[in-house]
């Protein structure tokens, strides 16, 4: 067995343990549609119009009464005008009759089908339609309220604002819209031995990576970054970092000096000055995790090997932050593969494996390993898109099997 399973926690009930004990934030403020972006939604987003705002064509071509399409043959009609987007047509046509129409224009009173160009031949003031290319009254019109109503709720508070959202909300004339918040985050990294990037290497030193990592992560979760950079091993420089992060920050994620039986001032300071828990995990990588409180501030403690770092933070983390932020909650996205090679896996634990998707002999979807799995070796994991994730009784994986896989998203 790879750990005994007893003393180790699954990784649903630590997420459940996490997401009892945070309350999702209530504050909003009014921003800009712009300054919007990435943020989360703070109000129900009502249309107050219809959109589209009146019956519009779909493509370049003639609007017409479906009413004259030909059953057999040829039909040809007078064109007596021309509607363009923003210069509609200022009249109301008749049977037998046909208006010029460019994309997006106001269909004519009247008429409730358009006929794309390609379609049509054009000869002085006339059109001509023909029965084989198989027309029907209302193709090519595009509705009014097709897209939203007015009074239609189309956005609720929670809803992480992309750039579909914020085009929406644009559309329906909202100049701001209230947001969520934006929750502060601290991290730091302890050690001696660690030196920033772009510093010279000391004796018996190495390069903080993990500091790196949690800050790329937590820029993706539109968060308000603090960087406290790196504490030295000592213990009143260790108590100051975690007063001064709580003091400033929403939440405080630090990496390393969870693991039992690690001689440092990490957990002594956290037993000082909070109310944190230290769990054994039941996955791999990533079996110790810090989490409770500094004073009003969540704390994250993350494994110091830098794969586990980041996928505790994937997670736990991050749905933790959208959790605090008032964002939706999601349920992983994963999906049944076929794996095209051997993957090695001793019972005990959920493993998140590195993998990567690709196409298999027969032009479907496949997944396989992306090489070493080490808790240590990031390079596997800059070259994966997706974790391989392995139930605890899973006994390893011969080729062609089903597996299940998270996509990274």
């Amino acid at each position: 067995m790879d750990a005994p399973k007893k003393g180790l926690l699954p990784v649903n009930e630590a997420l459940e343990k996490i997401f009892q004990e945070i309350t999702p934030i209530e504050e909003s403020e009014s921003v800009g549609v712009m300054a919007a972006f990435n943020r989360t939604l703070g109000e129900e987003i009502v249309s107050p119009i219809n959109v589209p705002a009146y019956d519009n064509s779909a493509m370049d071509g003639y609007a017409m009464q479906g009413a004259d399409l030909p059953e057999s043959g040829t039909v040809t009609l007078n064109v007596i005008g021309s509607s363009f987007a923003g210069t509609p047509f200022d009249g109301t046509m008749q049977a037998g009759q046909s208006v010029r129409i460019m994309t997006g224009a106001k269909i004519p009173d009247g008429a409730d089908t358009v006929i794309m160009q390609e379609k049509a031949t054009r000869e002085d003031d006339q059109v001509t339609f023909s029965s084989e290319d198989n027309h029907n009254a209302g193709e090519n019109v595009r509705m009014a309220g097709e897209d939203m109503k007015t009074g239609e709720t189309v956005l609720h508070p929670g809803k992480k604002l992309g750039a579909a959202e914020l085009g929406m909300v644009a559309s329906l004339g909202y100049g701001t819209i209230k947001v969520k918040k934006r929750i502060k985050v601290a991290f730091f990294s302890t050690g001696d031995e660690l030196c920033s990037a772009g510093e010279p290497l000391g004796d018996s030193q190495i390069y903080d990576s993990n500091r790196y990592t949690v800050f790329s992560m937590l820029s993706d979760l539109g968060v308000e970054l603090i960087d406290l950079g790196i504490i030295r091993d000592k213990r009143e420089l260790i108590e100051q970092a975690f007063k001064d992060a709580a003091a400033q920050a929403d939440v405080v994620i630090t990496s390393g000096g969870v693991s039992v039986g690690e001689a440092d001032f990490v957990k002594e300071t956290l037993d000082k000055l909070g109310e944190v828990n230290f769990w054994r995990i039941a996955m791999k990588p990533g079996k110790p995790l810090a989490f409770g409180k500094l004073d009003d501030a969540w704390f994250f403690g993350l494994p110091g090997n830098p794969v586990s770092a980041m996928v505790t933070f994937l997670q736990f983390v991050r749905p933790a932050l959208n959790h605090l932020a008032g964002k939706e909650r999601a349920t992983p996205f994963r999906i049944p593969l076929h794996c095209s090679n051997k993957l090695k896996k001793r019972p005990g634990r959920l493993e998140f494996q590195r993998g990567i998707l690709e196409k298999g002999e027969n032009g479907e979807t496949v997944v396989r390993g992306a090489g070493a799995q080490g808790s240590h070796i990031l390079r596997s994991m800059s070259i994966a898109d997706c974790f391989i994730v392995l139930p605890e009784d899973n006994g390893g994986v011969e080729a062609g099997d089903w597996v299940e896989v998270e996509p990274f998203l």
